[in-house]
């Protein structure tokens, strides 16, 4: 935890005068029982009025002094912590954006949605303990031991006395409780991980009728969670009770040992009501000091989730800026690339190689499995190949800039994403500064006008969260203009017409030709019609390239994609497919 520490040097004079504060409420506040030992002997047993009322009025003064003191502490505390926690959460959101897929794999979504969370708030919330109770508590028992030993030495032993029993009691508790701590975090990121997974998937739950298995899931895990935190609120719960007794205890052994004294010297009764006003600040000082024993190591364990973020050193790394001067000319380039995932032993694409030039389409497709998405999400370095160069425009992905290879590609998932805000700012997400001429020809290619025009505000129209206030496909094509509307120098499309029809698809491919005619374009596709026009067809099998041409090269030389072909068109397309492209291939050898 004290690595986050470093977070509080901004507010370093705020800090100091919180310290200040704080011990200016301490020093106030122990002058009071002397002021009223004063009273006592000076005043009452003198028969003195006029010191009584002098002093009494020093003592008003004096605590609305602390209070005011005590309120600035408190004001300031929860400022700082505020704003601790903001500046830890805004570099805890950095680091997370920095992160590879790979790296959000590593830690899961779910946990890091915690940690965000439920962890940098336990850590802001011992931050302000810390702040507001850390001196206080410490500084009051040290100096109300000092007042209490120059006030009536005879009764010391019994402070001694109450302060190591609470400190047995403290140290008994938090280590039975402490191992828990961590598992109860580990309890928190599985709820979040069942909450956010039931949340995404609750239209398949309910259609295959499993709202009961999922309940008894999040059920079997939520009970889990509530009743290790019983269990460990059951044995915090005991410390009130066991530092109350200690505490009236202490009262009624001051009370018993300051009568017994008083028989002897009935002057001594303004030390006595002073040492037992010392006496309770100081075991109410080690009770707070036991709050911060609760408190510290869950915030203990939550900076040490905090840090495995921080600290992890992102699996890709990026040059600040790019070596080298890309060529003009787009092109993607793959020599001999080999992929496995972190942890797996075989490799999910080998030997790869290929070169999409601009102004072509280049297409991928292959079974389920066979390393398509995999592949295409190497361009954009979302994961970084184990062996093997990729070049874009003429330049290592390795030695670009992040910021400029980005630039240069319009990415399409294959499931449409879109972001709570308008139309337009989902269009013009990666190009803000996009011309309205632009959107409008983004909307138009994407075969996204149409239903954009009907809706009530057209291009400033509302988009929820994820998009679930639009269909699928106007979905797709909406991911589909936002690629358009940034002008790449690559597009990729991850299987992203898979949502569109027969006809809407065709449309969209030939309004897409003029705009990609200087650009590289990859396409993932599962249907054949998708693709057959592409100037070059990758066929995968097993991660590995099989076939490699056009639509009818391949149907003549490679059987993977005429199985494919055959699966997918009528016998007499096929037939007719297949004759032609026998014809083409004895032009090409007559040639």
């Amino acid at each position: 935890m004290l690595k986050l520490f470093k977070y509080l040097k901004p507010y370093l004079w705020q800090s100091i005068l919180l310290l200040v504060m704080i011990g200016l409420q301490v020093w106030t506040s122990l002058q009071l029982p002397a002021l009223m030992a004063d009273i006592i002997n000076e005043g009452i047993m003198k028969n003195d009025l006029d010191y009584v009322w002098r002093t009494g009025i020093l003592m008003i003064g004096l605590a609305v002094f602390s209070s005011i003191c005590a309120f600035t502490a408190n004001f300031l505390s929860a400022r700082i912590g505020t704003a601790f926690s903001r500046d830890v959460r805004n570099d805890f959101f950095k680091q997370v954006l920095s992160f590879s897929i790979a790296d959000i794999d590593k830690f899961s979504t779910a946990s890091l949605i915690t940690r965000t969370t439920n962890d940098i708030n336990q850590v802001q919330s011992a931050i302000v303990m810390c702040l507001s109770m850390a001196l206080r508590a410490p500084l009051t028992c040290v100096l109300a031991i000092g007042q209490a030993i120059a006030t009536a030495p005879d009764m010391t032993w019994i402070i001694a006395l109450a302060v190591g029993v609470i400190l047995f009691l403290t140290i008994l508790i938090m280590s039975i409780v402490m191992p828990k701590f961590t598992i109860i975090q580990k309890l928190a990121d599985r709820i979040t991980l069942l909450t956010r997974e039931n949340l995404t998937g609750l239209r398949v739950i309910r259609a295959f009728n499993n709202e009961a298995t999922e309940k008894r899931k999040f059920d079997k895990t939520n009970d889990e969670n509530a009743k290790l935190n019983v269990w460990v609120d059951k044995i915090l719960s005991l410390q009130g009770p066991l530092i109350s007794l200690v505490f009236n205890g202490t009262t009624l052994l001051c009370t018993w040992i300051g009568i017994t004294l008083l028989t002897k010297d009935i002057a001594y009764l303004g030390n006595m009501m002073a040492f037992m006003q010392y006496a309770i600040q100081i075991v109410m000082s080690f009770l707070f000091l036991t709050m911060l024993f609760v408190i510290l190591p869950r915030a203990n364990v939550s900076a040490k989730r905090i840090n495995e973020v921080l600290d992890s050193k992102p699996k890709i790394t990026w040059r600040d800026q790019t070596l080298g001067k890309p060529e003009l000319v787009p092109s993607v380039e793959f020599t001999n690339v080999n992929f496995k995932y972190h942890g797996a032993e075989e490799n999910v694409l080998e030997n790869i190689s290929f070169t999409a030039k601009a102004g072509e389409t280049t297409a991928f497709i292959g079974s389920t499995g066979s390393g398509k998405s995999t592949l295409i999400n190497l361009v954009p370095r979302f994961y970084e190949v184990t062996d093997g160069n990729i070049k874009i425009n003429g330049i290592n992905i390795k030695d670009y800039a992040q910021g400029d290879l980005m630039r240069r590609i319009g990415y399409v998932p294959q499931r449409g994403l879109l972001f709570s805000g308008t139309v337009r700012s989902n269009i013009l997400f990666g190009a803000p500064e996009a011309s309205d001429e632009r959107l409008h020809l983004a909307a138009r290619v994407s075969q996204s006008a149409e239903f954009i025009e009907k809706l009530d505000k057209k291009y400033d129209s509302h988009i929820s969260q994820g998009g679930t206030n639009v269909s699928g496909g106007q979905r797709q094509r909406l991911s589909i203009a936002r690629a358009i509307a940034k002008d790449p120098d690559i597009y990729i499309f991850d299987d992203s017409f898979s949502a569109l029809d027969m006809k809407t698809d065709s449309i969209l491919r030939e309004a897409l030709k003029p705009i990609t005619k200087n650009a590289v374009t990859l396409i993932v596709a599962q249907r054949i019609s998708t693709i057959r026009d592409a100037e070059q067809i990758v066929v995968l099998s097993e991660g590995k390239i099989v076939g490699k041409g056009d639509h009818y090269e391949l149907l003549s030389k490679c059987k993977v994609y005429r199985e494919i072909a055959k699966s997918q068109l009528s016998e007499q397309e096929s037939q007719d497919e297949l004759a032609k492209s026998e014809t083409m291939t004895k032009e090409v050898k007559h040639a």
